[in-house]
Parts: C-alpha cells; sequence; structure tokens
C-alpha cells in the first residue's frame, strides 16, 4: 500500500521509478543514523540519458529543469530503497544539482529549481531545503544534469 508521499506523486501525474543502478563503485543511497544520502543521480529514464550535451549549447535551461525534476524522482527512489517508506521523511535537508555547462552559461540555479520544486511539490513544508547548484565542465555519461539529495528521517 502506497503511503502519502506516493499517493501525491500519483495525483502530479509521476511515477517513482525503480533505483538506478550504480554506473561505479558506489551505493545509489546510504543511511547514517536519521540521515540518507544519495549519490549524484542522473536523468536516467528506463536505463538510458534521454538528452546528452551541454546546457547553454546542446540543451536548452527548459529541458535541462525537466531534466533535473527527473534526477529529483530518481533521489527519491533512491532514499527509498534504504529508508523503506517514503513517508518516514521528515525534511529534505540539502540538495546539491550540477550542471554541466556551456562555458558562457550561467543559469544553474533555475535549471535545479526543477529539482526543488519537485521536492517542494512532493513533500510540502518538508521539502524545503538549502541547496547549492554548480556548472561544471562535463558530467558522467555526458548528462546535462546530476542533483544529490540528503534527507532527514523520522526515527524508527
Amino acid at each position: 500500500m502506497a503511503g502519502a508521499v506516493e499517493a501525491q506523486l500519483v495525483e502530479l501525474g509521476l511515477t517513482l521509478p525503480a533505483v538506478v543502478p550504480p554506473l561505479a563503485s558506489y551505493q545509489p543511497a546510504v543511511q547514517s543514523g536519521v540521515y540518507v544520502y544519495t549519490s549524484g543521480q542522473l536523468p536516467m529514464v528506463d536505463g538510458k540519458l534521454a538528452v546528452t550535451g551541454k546546457v547553454g549549447a546542446e540543451v536548452t535551461p527548459d529541458e535541462a529543469k525537466e531534466l533535473a525534476k527527473t534526477c529529483a524522482l530518481n533521489a527519491l527512489a533512491a532514499v527509498k530503497s534504504v529508508a523503506g517508506d517514503l513517508d518516514r521523511i521528515k525534511r529534505v535537508v540539502k540538495v546539491v544539482g550540477f550542471v554541466a555547462s556551456a562555458s558562457d552559461f550561467t543559469g544553474q540555479p533555475a535549471v535545479i529549481n526543477g529539482a526543488s520544486e519537485l521536492l517542494g511539490a512532493v513533500l510540502g513544508d518538508k521539502g524545503v531545503h538549502a541547496r547549492s547548484a554548480v556548472g561544471v565542465a562535463v558530467l558522467p555519461l555526458d548528462a546535462p544534469v546530476e542533483v544529490e539529495v540528503q534527507v532527514e528521517l523520522v526515527d524508527g
């Protein structure tokens, strides 16, 4: 039976994906005490990147914002894989977003808003978080965006 968070995903027309398998030697998420830390999540859908390239060149900022939303969904799947239930999320503490950027692109915060807005829509006040949005030269598999999330869980 799906909990309130997963019901909210359905209400928003979203589906929690399967956890993206690691591309190297790491775990998609780990729990330490009441915190879950996700590895960087790429905008993978059905095991593939739909889009590759640099934001501000091959990828538009609007496309990248949608990809950041996909990254956040993948992060929620990774959280669930260790927490067992998304209703255990007490709050999202921190989001770090990486944007593979053309040399003159400076709109990284607007791109990572895709992840932040998704977390807010799904989790309400629990989705409000601290954040960094960083421009980088290249990301794994030539992904345009990568997002990692830290959440605090309710004890138990």
